[in-house]
Formats: structure tokens, C-alpha cells, sequence
């Protein structure tokens, strides 16, 4: 396991040195150096990290999150919104429905097949968005209009609202009598419940580091903790009420941003050093998850469904920003935002196969070639638009 660490280490660090002296994000040479590590290919990783990667990329994201959480200023955030919740499903919905239309087209699979498919391949990965978002935001880039800060908070509602989405679908195909109707109300229920628990204990961190004044090294490892703690809270609701750990993880940072800009400066200062490893196990470990044989299967056909999905997502984004005053530029940067998919294809996308859904192995290989397609591609485009477009 050891030796499996240094490898992750070593080569990660490599790779996003080496990508970025090319001019591209140091997330696509990660993510390669899992494919290749992975199971699939070289198999070098321990299987004791495999079986428990799922919990260390929740950790990585995690830490991301609060990052975005302390660079979440209340100002930017009533701005943007009503825009960030148009954002939060509407590209979703364009996809998954495009995509629910189009593949049995291509593939020999029902309609509730097509829909599971199109909404798993739906959702964003706020694993890439959320940390270049951040970039942006730490050089002052799109600060004017909140660009970085609307994507940072609505890919997390994409995310949650695209697995919600999915997972009914999933159970409606099981004959679990799954209520798509009242899966839908989930959505707002958890995303409140998840904020309102967050700032409940945002607030809580606030008191606690205001009245005993630790070193800022134990604020990062007490607010990582609460935050993780916080995922566990979602897990055993589940059965009883949805929660929406995410959002609750980004209200934590945002709280204590709002209590104290000195704390929350201080934390997210000591975030950005543990998000130098957490970054580098994230994307080698999400890359350990593709199978790229599987994602041969999916052929032209799943790499020709995937960028129809894409238009019908940017359209879908464009519809969200009409009232928003942006340029096209500046809309055009928003699409490239919403391409890359990666965490929750990694994490869901051999569900409907477990589960016995007729179509899953198609499933999982449009799933997994969305990852190797559009994770590269989002990231490329939203440096080099990114770059160009958003404005100090």
C-alpha cells in the first residue's frame, strides 16, 4: 500500500508538472496516470486503496468544496443566484432528455434504459469545475460579474440534481415503486436540509475557534472532519430523508467566511496545502475507475450520443444566462464549464449493471468514454477560454 502511495505521489506530481509545461490542466496527466496504474491496464495499485477509493475521493472533494466554501462571498452569491439554481437542473434536463430521445437510436434499449443513461452521463463533475473555478477566483478573474463563484455553486446542484434524477430512474426500473414526482421534491428538501445543517455547524466551528483560538492547522482538521462527519449524516438519513452533504460541506466555508474573514482565510490557506495531495489521490484515483476496454464497447455510436448530449447541454446553458448580461464570450466559457463529467460516472455508472438493468454494460461504457471524452475537454477549454474571456 505504501509503495502504491509513493506511485500515486511521485507520478501525479510528475504528470501535472509535465501537462502543465504544455499548456494543459495538470488534472488530465493525473487522471492518465490512474488509467494506467489502475486495474484495467498495469493493475500497480494496491487493492487495498481501490477498495476504499471511493471514500478518498469523497475526502479530496471534500476539501475542494470548502475551499469553495471560503471563497463564496455573500454579495456574489445573492447576484448570481437565481441564475445558479436555472443552472443547477435546466442543462441537466436538456441533456438527460436528449440523450433519453436519441439512444435507442443507436443502441437496442428502452426508453427507461435510454433515460438512466442519460441522466447518469448528465451530471457534471464539480471534482474539475470547482477547482479551476477557484483558480480563477484566487487571481481575481470574472470576480465583477461572479462567473467562477455562479459555476462553483451551481455544478453542485447539477450534481445533485442529475443523481437524484437517475437513482429514481433506476428504482423505477426495479419495480421498486419509486415516485419520480416525490423525487423531485427531494431535491429542494435536501439541498436546505444539507445548507441548513452545514451553516449549523459552520456556525458552531465559528464559536468554538473564535472562543478557543487553535492553531489554524487544527481548524483545517477539525472543519475536514465536521465536513466528512457530515457525509456520514447523509448516509444514515438516507432511509428517512434526503441530505445533500455537498451543499452542506460548501456552507460550512461560506458560514464562517460570513462570522470571520481572518478564521476563514486562515483555514482556507492550510485547504490549499492539503489540496496539493487530496488534488493528486482525487484525479489518480478517479482515473483508476475507467476501464478503457469497457469504453472501447460504447464505440462511435456512444462517442456520437455523448456530443449530442453536449449541444443539447450548452443549449441548455445558454437558456440559463439569457438574463444574465453576459457576453457571448462570456457564455461561451459557461458551456465549456458544464463538458467535463467524471466523478459521478466513475462512481454510478456500473450501478444499473449491478442492479441486473438489461442495457448496464452499455451504460457503463457511454459512461466511462464520457469521462475519457469530456473531462480532457472541459478542462482544456476552460483554461484556454477561460483565460481569454474572464476579465479582472
Amino acid at each position: 500500500m505504501a509503495i502504491s502511495l509513493a506511485l500515486i505521489i511521485l507520478l501525479g506530481l510528475f504528470s501535472d508538472h509535465l501537462f502543465r509545461r504544455i499548456k494543459l490542466p495538470g488534472l488530465i496527466g493525473m487522471l492518465l496516470v490512474g488509467i494506467f496504474l489502475g486495474p484495467y491496464v498495469f493493475n500497480v495499485i494496491d487493492p487495498v486503496i481501490l477498495t476504499v477509493s471511493s471514500d478518498f475521493r469523497m475526502i479530496a472533494l471534500i476539501v475542494i468544496l470548502l475551499r469553495a466554501g471560503f471563497a463564496t462571498k455573500k454579495d456574489t452569491l445573492n447576484r448570481i443566484g437565481k441564475t445558479a439554481a436555472l443552472m443547477g437542473f435546466v442543462p441537466a434536463v436538456f441533456e438527460g432528455a436528449v440523450i433519453t430521445f436519441i439512444a435507442p437510436f443507436f443502441f437496442d434499449i428502452s426508453i427507461l434504459e435510454s433515460a438512466i443513461l442519460g441522466f447518469i452521463v448528465a451530471a457534471v463533475s464539480p471534482a474539475i469545475v470547482v477547482p479551476m473555478m477557484l483558480r480563477f477566483i484566487e487571481s481575481n478573474k470574472g470576480a465583477k460579474k461572479g462567473i467562477p463563484t455562479l459555476l462553483l455553486a451551481s455544478s453542485s446542484l447539477d450534481n445533485v440534481f442529475a443523481i437524484v434524477i437517475s437513482s429514481a430512474l433506476i428504482g423505477m426500473y426495479s419495480g421498486r415503486g419509486t415516485n419520480i414526482f416525490m423525487k423531485l421534491l427531494e431535491i429542494p428538501v435536501s439541498i436546505s436540509l444539507g445548507i441548513a445543517l452545514g451553516a449549523a455547524i459552520g456556525f458552531a466551528l465559528y464559536r468554538v475557534f473564535k472562543k478557543y483560538q487553535p492553531r489554524a492547522t487544527k481548524e483545517g482538521m477539525i472543519v475536514i472532519g465536521s465536513a466528512i462527519l457530515l457525509t456520514w449524516v447523509e448516509k444514515t438519513a438516507r432511509p428517512f430523508v434526503a441530505v445533500s452533504a455537498l451543499s452542506g460541506v460548501i456552507a460550512i466555508g461560506f458560514i464562517i467566511l460570513e462570522k470571520s474573514e481572518p478564521i476563514a482565510h486562515k483555514i482556507s490557506r492550510k485547504l490549499g496545502k492539503i489540496w496539493v495531495f487530496a488534488e493528486i489521490l482525487l484525479f489518480v484515483l478517479v482515473g483508476a475507475q475507467v476501464d478503457i476496454h469497457v469504453a472501447w464497447n460504447a464505440g462511435l455510436a456512444g462517442l456520437v450520443i455523448i456530443f449530442i448530449g453536449l449541444i443539447a447541454r450548452s443549449i441548455g446553458t445558454y437558456i440559463s444566462l439569457i438574463k444574465t448580461g453576459f457576453s457571448i464570450r462570456e457564455k461561451l466559457f459557461c458551456m465549456a464549464s458544464y463538458i467535463p463529467k467524471a466523478t459521478v460516472q466513475a462512481a454510478i455508472g456500473a450501478v444499473p449493471l449491478s442492479l441486473g438493468v438489461k442495457s448496464g454494460d452499455i451504460i457503463l461504457a457511454v459512461a466511462v468514454l464520457a469521462i475519457l471524452f469530456t473531462a480532457p475537454l472541459g478542462a482544456i477549454g476552460m483554461n484556454i477560454i477561460g483565460e481569454k474571456v474572464l476579465e479582472k
